[in-house]
C-alpha cells in the first residue's frame, strides 16, 4: 500500500522521529499508526529522536593519530555526567579511531562503519541515545595529514587517554627526526590551546576581520586630532600588534615568551636536524559556539507550586 505524506507528518508529530524512519515504520506496519508508533519505540527511534531538540553542549573531544595524520572529533551530550560514563567515552574514542580512516569531514565520519555492531557511526550514536537516555551528536571533525613529518596532538582537561574538553592538532612538515618534531609539535599544540590563534599566517587571517580592526583603529586614531599621514602610521602599528596577537607564527611562544613561535621553530630545527614547517593546526574546544539553554530554577519551582 502507498503511504501518504499526511500519514508521515502525523507520525512525526506523534513521535518526533525522522521522516524516513516514519515512512519505514508505516510501510512495515501497513499504515497502522499505533503499530507504527510501537515499531519506532521498539527500535528506540522515537525515544532517541524525541530528545533531539534538547541542547547537547557537554560531551568530549577525542583525538587519534598515526605516523603521518591525526584527527579530532567533538561528540556532544546533554550533561557532563554522561561524559564521565565509560560507555560514552568508549563511543568517542572509537569514533575518533574511525575518523582516522576517513577524509575527516563530519559527514564521512558519520557514514563510516563503526568498529562493532555492523552499523554506521550515525546509527550507533542513535542507538546510544536510546540506551544512555539523553541526546548526543557528532558535531564536528577535522583531520590533518603530512607527507613527511608528524601531526602532534594535545588534549587539555583530559578525563581519559585522548579524551578531554579541548583537543589540538599541529602538523609539522619535515624530513628530520620524527620524535623531536613531535615533541616540538606538542609544545605548539599546548600553545594553541592557551592562545587560540585565528590563523597560522597573516595572509590567512579573515580579510573581514582585518578590515573591521582597521576601521576601529582608524576611528580611534582620528579622535587624537592628528593629521592623516600620522593616523595612517598609527593604524599600521596597531595592525602589526593585532597580527602579533592573533597569528600563530607571530605570537610570543608560551613555553618561552622571549621567542615568537616562528623563532622557536627555527630553534627547534637544531633538535629536529632538518628544516621544519608548521603546516597547519586545528583547535576544538568543547561546546564553543553552542548557545546553552538556561533556566531560572526558582521561577520553575514557583510556577510548579501555582499549578
Amino acid at each position: 500500500m502507498s503511504i501518504s505524506a499526511a500519514q508521515v507528518k502525523e507520525l512525526r508529530e506523534m513521535t518526533g522521529a525522522g521522516m524516513m524512519d516514519c515512512k519505514a515504520a508505516l510501510a512495515e506496519t501497513g499504515g497502522d499508526m499505533e503499530a507504527a508508533v510501537d515499531w519506532l519505540r521498539k527500535k528506540g527511534i522515537a525515544k532517541a529522536d524525541k530528545k533531539s531538540g534538547r541542547t547537547a553542549a557537554e560531551g568530549l573531544i577525542g583525538v587519534a593519530a598515526d605516523k603521518s595524520s591525526a584527527v579530532v572529533v567533538e561528540v556532544n551530550s546533554e550533561t557532563d555526567f554522561v561524559a564521565r560514563n565509560d560507555a560514552f567515552q568508549e563511543l568517542v574514542r572509537d569514533i575518533a579511531s574511525v575518523a582516522l580512516g576517513t577524509d575527516g569531514k563530519v559527514d564521512s565520519v558519520a557514514a563510516a562503519a563503526y568498529p562493532s555492531g555492523g552499523k554506521s557511526v550515525a546509527d550507533t550514536i542513535k542507538d546510544a541515545i536510546g540506551t544512555i537516555g539523553e541526546n548526543m551528536t557528532l558535531r564536528r571533525a577535522a583531520k590533518l595529514s603530512v607527507e613527511n613529518g608528524v601531526v602532534a596532538t594535545y588534549v587539555h582537561n583530559a578525563v581519559a587517554e585522548n579524551l578531554g574538553k579541548m583537543g589540538v592538532l599541529v602538523a609539522i612538515e619535515t624530513t628530520g627526526n620524527a620524535e623531536a618534531a613531535n615533541a616540538f609539535g606538542r609544545q605548539v599544540a599546548m600553545h594553541v590551546a592557551a592562545t587560540n590563534p585565528l590563523a597560522l599566517t597573516e595572509a590567512e587571517v579573515d580579510p573581514a576581520a582585518v578590515a573591521r580592526e582597521k576601521e576601529i583603529f582608524s576611528d580611534q586614531a582620528r579622535q587624537s586630532g592628528k593629521p592623516e599621514n600620522i593616523i595612517e602610521k598609527m593604524v599600521e602599528g596597531r595592525l602589526r600588534k593585532y597580527f602579533e596577537e592573533v597569528v600563530l607564527l607571530k605570537q610570543a611562544f608560551v613555553i618561552n615568551p622571549d621567542l615568537t613561535v616562528e623563532k622557536a621553530l627555527a630553534e627547534a630545527e637544531k633538535e629536529i636536524g632538518a628544516p621544519a614547517k608548521i603546516a597547519g593546526f586545528v583547535r576544538f574546544a568543547l561546546g564553543e559556539g553552542i548557545e546553552k539553554e538556561t533556566s531560572d530554577f526558582a521561577a520553575e519551582v514557583a510556577a510548579a507550586v501555582k499549578k
